[in-house]
C-alpha cells in the first residue's frame, strides 16, 4: 500500500538544490542581457523643473535612456491602483517614471540601459534633474495636523476615512461598570527578503512574443500589467517566476515600475533587458509596513468581559496607495481576534506622508490589531487586579458558537466576517501548559530573590487566510507513471512542491517521489491570483486535491474498461490500479495514460500500444464526446470566504536591571491552521515568522528624520536580529479544528509566526518592569528612558517627608 503522506513531517524536496546554490533566480538568466539603473529622487518633496539627459547620450555602452517624455500610450498614465475601494475617495498612484513632482526619496525618474550595470549606473549619475523643493510630510503627526499636504489635491492628507461597527459601543461603554482609555502606537518596518526585485524579459521578434521572468508573488498579475501597460494581447506574455529568495508580502505588489519598463526596453531594443536592485534600493524604493496610531475606548465588567469596545486609528500608507485600504481594513477587522464583544465600533484614517509607500508585508495589519487589541486585554486585567489569561478566557467565542459572525462586519476580501471553526479555550490551555503559566510566579520569586527581572506574556490571535477569488490546480499522469501538476500562484520557498506532492500522492494513490510540482508559469496555469494572505495551501492545496480526484476517476474509469471490471471494484495504490482482492489483474497508470490518448503515429514502444490498430472499439469515436485525450484532471477551488486559523503566544523575558536589555529565556507558540499537511513544514513557518516578529518587537524600524530621508537604509544601519537574538528554541504545539469550507479541512500557516509577537513582548516586558508598554518596537535605550520616567513619577507622587 502506498504510505499516507497527508500530516507526515516529510523533508522538503527543494532543500537540497536550494541550499547547495543550485537554485535559479532573475538574475542567474538570460546571460548577456542588457542592464538596466534606475535614477531616484534624492528628496521627499519636490517638483521636477527639467530633466537633462545629454551628458548620457554619447557614453559608449549606454543603449537607451528613458524619462517620462519617452513614455506612450498607457505606460504614460498613473500606474495602477489596484484594489480601489468605496471609501478611499482620494486614492493616488505614482507614474512609471515621475511625471512632473516626486513624493517620496527613492521616487523612478529616469533609467538608463546599458551593457553593464556598472555604465549604467555612471551613466545615470551624468543625468541632471532641476528640482523645486517642497515642504515633506513625514509621520503620522505631521500628516494629522496637515500643515502641508503631500498631494495638492488631497485635503488634510486623507486618502480614506473607513468606519465599520455593530452594536452600539459608545452607549455601551458607557453604561460600563468599568472604562479605560488607551493610546497605542507601533512603527514602521519592511520584511527585507534576501532577494530584492528583479525583473529580466526577452522579446521575440518572430513569434512576435515577450517573455519575463521576474522575483514576484504573482506571475498573473505582472501578465496582465506588461500586456496592459505595453499594448500587447495577454496571450503575447509569458511571465514565469523562477526560484525567487523570500517575498513576505513586499512581491505581490506589483507591477513595480521596473516591470514594466524592462519589457519596454527588451521590446524596444530587441535585446533582453534585466534590472536587479540592490539593497539601498530595496530601502528606499519597495514598499514598507505596519506604521499605526491607535486610540482605544473600552467598557467592561467586573470580570473583564467588554461591553463595547470603540477604536479609532491612524494608518501610515505613505506617498501613494496602489494596493488599496488592504492593510487598515485588515487591522479594523482582525483586531476583534478571539473574542467577542457585544458592541464594536471602527474608524480609520488612512494618511499620505512623503515616505516609501506601504502594502503587505507578512502579517498584513494584523500585527497592529492583535497589538491594540492585546494591550487592551492586558490593561483590562491590570485594571481588575486578575490574571491576564483568565481576562482573555471571560471574552473568547466558545466553541458551539461556530461559525461565529463578527456583527456584520466586512472582511478584506467585501465578503462578511464570519470565522468557520475553532476552540480558543482549549487553545489557552494548551499554551498555559506549553509556557508553565500556572508556575510562572514561582519562578518570578526564585529570580528576584536571585536579583533578577523576569516577566511573561501572552498574545491571542485570529487570522484570516485562504482569501479568494480562486486557484487552480493541474494533474498530468505521463506515461512514464511521473505525475506532474501544475499550479499559478507563486513559490518564495515556503515548501509549495513538497506539500502540494504530499496532497497529489494521497488523493491519486501514487508514489511522493513521482510527483513533480511547477508553480508560478503562466504557461502552465494562465488563469491564478497569487501567493499572500496564507492561502497557497487553502487555495492551491483545495484546487490540486480536487484536479487529483478527477485525474483518479478517469484514470479508475479506464481501468475499468482495460481490466473488463466494475470501478467499485478498483483501487489505487503505489501508481498501480488493482482489482480489490485480485493483485493479479492491475495496471499501471502510465500504461492507463498511453490507453487514454488513442494515437495514429507510433515514436515508442509506449505509445505503440495506443495506435488506431492496437485498441479502441471501431464502434465508438476514439475520444468520447464528453472526454478528452490523455489522463488528467484540473480543477479550481474558488471558496465562499475566508478560513481562518488562530493561535496563541507566550514568551518569559528577563530584563537587565541596570543596561534594560531584553533577553528572550523562553517562547512558546500553540498554532491551529486545521488539517497539517506537513508539521515540520508548518513549524518551519512559525520558527521564521518568530524570528521575523522578534525583529519587528526588539529592533527594526525605519529612521526617517524631518526631511524625509531614510537615515538606516543598509544592513549597517538597520537593526535586525541574529541567530543570537532568536530564541534557540521554539516550543511548538498544534490544534487542528478542520475547516468546513475546503475539501481537506485546510487553514494557512504562513505569517502566524510573526502576527502577535509585538503584542507578546510588550506584555511580557510590562509584566517585569511594572508600568505599560504602549509603543512598538522597543530598544533597551528606551526601555530605560521609560524606567527614568517611571521612578521620576513615583518620586513626584511620594508625600513629602
Amino acid at each position: 500500500m502506498t504510505t499516507k503522506m497527508m500530516g507526515e513531517r516529510v523533508p522538503r524536496v527543494e532543500d537540497d538544490r536550494l541550499v547547495t546554490g543550485n537554485g535559479r533566480y532573475s538574475d542567474d538568466l538570460v546571460p548577456g542581457a542588457l542592464e538596466m539603473a534606475v535614477l531616484r529622487s534624492p528628496h521627499a518633496h519636490a517638483q521636477i523643473v527639467s530633466i537633462d539627459v545629454e551628458a548620457v547620450l554619447d557614453l559608449h555602452g549606454v543603449h537607451a535612456v528613458y524619462t517620462y517624455e519617452d513614455l506612450t500610450g498607457a505606460l504614460a498614465e498613473p500606474l495602477p491602483l489596484l484594489i480601489p475601494h468605496p471609501t478611499l475617495t482620494h486614492g493616488r498612484t505614482q507614474y512609471t517614471l515621475a511625471k512632473d513632482e516626486v513624493n517620496y526619496v527613492g521616487e523612478a525618474i529616469a533609467v538608463v540601459v546599458a551593457d553593464n550595470r556598472y555604465i549604467a549606473e555612471d551613466a545615470v549619475d551624468r543625468i541632471e534633474v532641476e528640482y523645486k523643493l517642497l515642504t515633506p510630510v513625514v509621520g503620522i503627526p505631521a500628516a494629522r495636523a496637515a500643515r502641508d499636504l503631500v498631494h495638492a489635491d488631497v485635503p488634510a492628507n486623507k486618502a480614506a476615512t473607513m468606519h465599520q461597527s455593530f452594536g452600539d459601543a459608545d452607549a455601551a461603554i458607557d453604561a460600563a461598570p468599568h472604562r479605560l482609555s488607551l493610546d497605542f502606537t507601533i512603527e514602521r518596518s519592511a520584511s527585507m527578503p534576501l532577494e530584492g526585485r528583479g525583473t529580466v524579459a526577452r522579446w521575440d521578434e518572430d513569434l512576435n512574443r515577450m517573455s519575463v521572468w521576474t522575483s514576484t508573488q504573482t506571475s498573473t498579475g505582472v501578465r496582465a500589467a506588461v500586456a496592459s501597460k505595453l499594448g500587447l494581447d495577454l496571450g503575447q506574455v509569458d511571465v514565469v517566476t523562477p526560484d525567487v529568495g523570500g517575498g513576505f508580502g513586499v512581491k505581490i505588489m506589483h507591477p513595480w515600475p521596473e516591470e514594466l519598463l524592462v519589457p519596454m526596453a527588451a521590446k524596444a531594443l530587441r535585446h533582453p533587458v534585466k534590472f536587479i536592485e540592490d539593497r539601498r534600493e530595496h530601502f528606499i524604493s519597495a514598499a514598507h509596513e505596519r506604521g499605526q496610531e491607535q486610540h482605544i475606548e473600552v467598557g467592561f465588567d467586573d470580570e473583564g468581559r467588554m461591553q463595547g469596545l470603540s477604536v479609532y486609528f491612524w494608518h501610515d500608507n505613505g506617498a501613494y496607495t496602489p494596493y488599496g485600504l488592504i492593510v487598515p481594513i485588515i487591522t479594523s477587522t482582525q483586531l476583534l481576534g478571539p473574542y467577542k464583544p457585544p458592541n464594536y465600533s471602527v474608524t480609520f484614517e488612512s494618511l499620505y506622508t512623503n515616505t516609501v509607500i506601504v502594502t503587505p508585508y507578512r502579517g498584513a495589519g494584523r500585527p497592529q490589531g492583535v497589538y491594540a487589541m492585546e494591550r487592551t486585554m492586558d490593561a483590562i486585567a491590570a485594571h481588575l487586579g486578575k490574571d491576564r489569561v483568565a481576562v482573555r478566557e471571560a471574552n473568547f467565542i466558545q466553541p458551539e458558537d461556530f461559525p461565529y459572525a463578527q456583527g456584520d462586519l466586512l472582511f478584506q476580501d467585501g465578503r462578511p466576517l464570519i470565522y468557520d471553526s475553532g476552540d480558543y479555550p482549549e487553545l489557552m490551555n494548551k499554551a498555559k501548559a506549553l509556557i508553565d503559566w500556572e508556575d510562572f510566579e514561582a519562578y518570578r520569586e526564585e529570580a528576584r530573590a536571585a536579583g533578577r527581572k523576569v516577566g511573561i506574556g501572552i498574545a491571542c490571535y485570529v487570522e484570516g487566510t485562504g482569501v479568494g477569488p480562486y486557484e487552480g490546480g493541474h494533474v498530468h499522469v505521463e506515461t512514464t507513471g511521473k505525475v506532474k501538476v501544475s499550479t499559478g500562484l507563486t513559490s518564495q520557498g515556503q515548501g509549495h512542491q513538497t506539500a502540494f506532492a504530499q496532497i497529489v500522492a494521497d488523493e491519486l494513490g501514487v508514489p511522493f517521489e513521482s510527483v513533480e510540482v511547477v508553480t508560478g508559469d503562466t504557461r502552465r496555469s494562465p488563469y491564478s491570483v497569487g501567493t499572500f494572505a496564507s492561502r497557497a495551501a487553502v487555495m492551491s492545496g483545495s484546487a490540486i486535491a480536487l484536479a487529483a480526484r478527477n485525474a483518479r476517476e478517469k484514470a479508475l474509469r479506464i481501468a475499468a474498461e482495460a481490466l473488463e471490471a466494475d470501478v467499485d471494484d478498483l483501487e489505487i495504490a503505489d501508481g498501480i490500479v488493482r482489482v480489490k482482492g485480485a493483485p493479479q489483474s492491475q495496471i499501471e497508470l502510465g500504461t492507463l495514460a498511453v490507453l487514454s490518448n488513442p494515437l495514429r503515429y507510433a515514436f515508442d514502444e509506449a505509445s505503440s500500444a495506443a495506435t488506431q490498430f492496437a485498441v479502441g472499439d471501431p464502434n465508438k469515436p476514439p475520444v468520447d464526446e464528453d472526454d478528452e485525450p490523455g489522463l488528467e484532471g484540473k480543477d479550481y477551488y474558488s471558496p465562499m470566504r475566508c478560513t481562518f486559523a488562530s493561535g496563541i503566544h507566550a514568551v518569559i523575558v528577563e530584563t537587565d536591571p541596570e543596561t534594560a536589555e531584553i533577553k528572550i529565556l523562553r517562547y512558546a507558540v500553540v498554532h491551529d491552521c486545521g488539517t497539517l499537511i506537513n508539521p515540520k513544514i508548518v513549524e518551519g513557518q512559525i520558527h521564521g515568522g518568530v524570528a521575523q516578529g522578534v525583529g519587528g518587537a526588539l529592533y527594526e524600524r525605519m529612521a526617517y528624520d524631518e526631511y524625509g530621508q531614510l537615515q538606516n537604509a543598509s544592513f549597517m544601519d538597520f537593526l535586525m536580529p541574529y541567530v543570537t537574538e532568536v530564541p534557540d528554541e521554539i516550543e511548538v504545539d498544534h490544534q487542528e479544528t478542520p475547516s468546513p469550507l475546503n475539501p481537506l479541512g485546510l487553514k494557512g500557516a504562513g505569517e502566524a509566526g510573526v502576527i502577535p509577537t509585538s503584542a507578546v513582548f510588550a506584555s511580557a516586558i510590562e509584566d517585569a518592569e511594572g508600568f505599560p508598554i504602549t509603543a512598538m518596537p522597543i530598544s533597551p535605550s528606551e526601555l530605560y528612558a521609560l524606567r527614568l520616567e517611571h521612578e521620576h513619577d513615583k518620586d513626584v507622587e511620594r508625600p513629602a517627608k
